[in-house]
């Protein structure tokens, strides 16, 4: 994996992927699609190519930095995700865009939002609150933690080395987990070393950052576009007692549940992409 020493909010250049149909409007702004903690623009792929087809709009998916193919960083936090936005924007000659982002993806929105106000066309965020993080640090840390206990050696084959990582996980962290977590174990080609394609130990390290978020925004904002929150009413990232203060920050927002847990795109597809579709169009 690349590897820089970044100073504070010294830009990555984000690896992308971009959907367009033959009826894609380039006057329209483009969507960017921003994933969560251990995901990928992988993930946001169908659902990518069902919003360009449904909204005639170019869509981005992008990997963050220390995730994906993008280059692993020092520093992962808000104001560098932010820098790596910016800087996005600038390189594809954006002058505004709508953005997504789910979970950790949704807090770099919603901050950007907050810092970059004229930049931002419309917001979608997927299942994060602004306010409030739940309880979950201390889970992201057992995940990590058992990810960093699997050593696999270079000569075991890709498939064998999947399965022995899995049972390496499994001892600490739940199955649905496990399976999201395994779409990182990379085998390299030349030299057969696996390896995670996020950066765990600086992930790990900036963990108990995530519960700086709420300091680094509260004098930030409003972000007066409009917005839009679909949350899982299974999931805890999304407190309904933080609504009143989510409208403090983004006054013309509205809120959309689904009957799902963290996921809420890979769990409900259609009905995802009809309340995003919808809301892009309206």
């Amino acid at each position: 994996q690349r590897h820089y020493a970044i100073s504070k909010a010294t830009p990555i250049a984000m690896s992308f992927e971009l959907f367009v149909t033959p009826n894609t409007d380039v006057r329209k702004s483009p969507l960017i699609i921003m994933h969560g903690l251990f995901g990928s623009k992988q993930n946001w792929r169908s659902v990518g190519r069902a919003i360009a087809r449904e909204t005639n709009r170019r869509v981005y998916t992008v990997d963050l930095r220390n995730h994906g193919e993008s280059p692993h960083a020092d520093v992962h936090n808000s104001a560098g995700m932010t820098a790596d936005l910016s800087a996005f924007l600038t390189d594809n000659s954006i002058s505004k865009a709508c953005l997504m982002g789910h979970s950790m993806g949704g807090r770099a929105v919603m901050h950007f939002a907050l810092y970059n106000a004229p930049l931002v066309d419309r917001l979608i965020v997927v299942d994060i609150s602004p306010v409030s993080m739940p309880k979950t640090i201390g889970e992201m840390n057992t995940i990590m933690r058992g990810m960093l206990e699997v050593s696999l050696p270079s000569d075991m084959s890709l498939s064998v080395g999947r399965q022995k990582a899995k049972e390496i996980l499994l001892k600490s962290i739940g199955r649905d987990s496990v399976d999201f977590i395994m779409l990182n174990l990379r085998k390299h080609p030349r030299t057969g070393e696996f390896y995670w394609a996020c950066n765990v130990k600086v992930l790990r390290h900036s963990l108990n950052g995530f519960l700086d978020y709420g300091r680094n925004i509260h004098n930030k904002g409003p972000f007066l576009g409009p917005t839009s929150f679909i949350c899982g009413k299974k999931s805890p990232y999304m407190d309904p007692n933080d609504w009143p203060e989510v409208l403090h920050f983004f006054p013309n927002a509205s809120m959309n549940w689904l009957p799902t847990g963290h996921l809420v795109h890979l769990e409900k597809p259609k009905e995802f992409i009809k309340i995003t579709t919808e809301f892009l169009n309206s």
